[in-house]
């Protein structure tokens, strides 16, 4: 990556976009402004035509904001975030994308970020000329950020008929050699094609995986004993007052629960 870096401004309010403009022309030998969005839709398009080396980008525009147009790119440019709210200047953001800079932007304000932008190409060129923990770092972060689609029902067969059982009467799952087996309030055992690490992802916060072969419902739980070696004996309000032990990797996710 070489200077002046190829430099797209992508912002829906054209009079932050000219000031931007009109302060990165200023610094001609670091910036080459190759191009200009006024949406996330339209950034995407200019990224993809120019592959710039780095965008100032705004986080709040119609059609696609500024997170979800970076969580459709498969390859990420440096970034620096503007926006008008304080709101999004969180650590998060300081620590996985270059800089960000509140609107409006200043000349001084400015000069800190291209100080910044120097240290991480002089400090993170690798062997093939690229620069980018900060590319991976931030695409982790928006991965994390994606909302999980709620769910209220897992489906399971049961001879000829699927039956949809409701989040709320499922008391814990279990694995069982190669099989994951669901249990309800009422005692009934239904055997399913998930594996608790698909369901752990799947599954609303409530749901607590407490040994490589078991996720409870904590709304479920009856009581908690200690139980050998620092695990614990969790009991559940199903019909079978089924007895479930955490395994020792997993007995911090309880201590938590008691703690609350």
């Amino acid at each position: 990556m070489n200077f002046p870096l190829k430099t797209i401004l992508i912002d829906d309010e054209p009079l932050a976009l000219s000031r931007l403009r009109r302060l990165l022309e200023k610094h001609a030998a670091v910036f080459y402004i190759v191009s200009e969005a006024k949406n996330g839709a339209e950034g995407l398009i200019e990224i993809n035509r120019f592959d710039p080396d780095i965008i100032f980008l705004d986080i709040e525009m119609p059609l696609l904001n500024g997170f979800e147009m970076l969580s459709k790119l498969t390859k990420m440019p440096l970034v620096v975030f503007s926006t008008a709210y304080d709101q999004y200047a969180i650590r998060a953001f300081e620590e996985n994308s270059v800089d960000y800079l509140l609107k409006p932007v200043e000349n001084d304000r400015l000069i800190k970020t291209i100080d910044k932008i120097r240290n991480i190409i002089n400090a993170g060129i690798n062997a093939n000329g690229n620069v980018n923990p900060y590319s991976e770092n931030l695409i982790r972060l928006l991965e994390e950020m994606k909302p999980k689609k709620e769910i209220f029902s897992l489906s399971v067969k049961t001879g000829d008929r699927i039956l949809l059982i409701p989040l709320t009467e499922i008391t814990h799952f279990e694995a069982e050699e190669k099989y994951v087996f669901l249990n309800t309030l009422d005692g009934q055992k239904y055997l399913l094609n998930y594996t608790l690490t698909s369901l752990e992802e799947k599954l609303p916060q409530h749901y607590l995986r407490i040994s490589r072969a078991g996720i409870v419902n904590s709304h479920h739980i009856k009581e908690i004993q200690k139980h050998f070696n620092g695990k614990f004996m969790v009991i559940m309000r199903d019909r079978r007052a089924s007895q479930l032990a955490s395994g020792s990797t997993y007995s911090e996710a309880i201590r938590h629960l008691l703690d609350n």
